[in-house]
């Protein structure tokens, strides 16, 4: 490992845009691009476990996603279902674990047994921890979290005046999870689309008009380097950081 990388993020999200672009472009259709994309995620899984990143979390469904056409959606959860089948025994023998976060509630019972199995499977595994964000949105994380904390002050477990940043933390969906140092976004878009808008207050953002389906290695290694030269202040001026 080159000596760029002695010191990578813990931790790397990845807004994983453009398969149906990539597809289009090449006059296939869009479930094409899924299918390439899902080879990318393998393919980005391993190069992150090289350059020693812990943790990557990878935006695969949002809950806006819902609302595209039903084929597209049935196409997709059919890759999903695809991936938990083929893959899960790999990241196991790779030392990868696998942790989705999301709304649970929307996903078929069959996924979800998948879903459970894989992160049974892989719990106690060290290289590296991979979230998959499915039926996942910034905004529904924090409102499903404002809820969890309005009924433990309903119940008298919780003062209202006891509310602090780390009990909102610690009731979203990514409680015990560190927060994100470097988020990437594929295929030229430069927005957050309702992506961990909590958890990525202080992250710093990289990107790409690489689109999904054709991110590899070499574009991980140029967004950390990216990163590496930036100067994290967390509100603090220079001197103090």
């Amino acid at each position: 490992m080159s000596d760029t990388f002695l010191s990578p993020p813990d931790h790397v999200a990845i807004i994983m845009d453009g398969n149906g672009r990539w597809a289009q472009k090449r006059g296939l259709p869009r479930v094409a691009g899924h299918k390439q994309g899902a080879d990318a995620v393998e393919r980005v899984v391993r190069a992150a476990t090289e350059l020693g990143i812990k943790h990557l979390t990878l935006f695969a469904f949002s809950t806006e996603n819902w609302k595209r056409p039903e084929q597209e959606v049935t196409d997709l959860m059919g890759l999903l279902r695809q991936y938990l089948r083929s893959k899960t025994a790999e990241m196991h023998e790779n030392n990868v674990r696998l942790r989705i976060i999301g709304d649970r509630a929307r996903l078929n019972k069959d996924i979800l047994a998948s879903i459970e199995a894989a992160e049974d499977l892989t719990k106690n595994n060290t290289a590296i921890t991979v979230y998959m964000a499915l039926s996942y949105s910034g905004r529904w994380d924090m409102t499903q979290a404002m809820k969890k904390i309005a009924t433990q002050v309903q119940e008298g477990l919780l003062k209202a005046d006891s509310i602090t940043e780390e009990v909102i933390a610690q009731n979203l969906n990514t409680a015990d999870t560190p927060e994100p140092d470097l988020i990437i976004r594929t295929s030229g878009e430069q927005r957050i689309s309702n992506f961990l808008l909590w958890q990525g207050a202080y992250s710093e953002y990289y990107f790409t008009d690489v689109h999904w389906p054709d991110f590899d290695q070499a574009v991980l290694e140029q967004a950390v380097k990216s990163y590496q030269k930036r100067e994290r202040r967390f509100g603090k001026i220079p001197a103090q950081a």
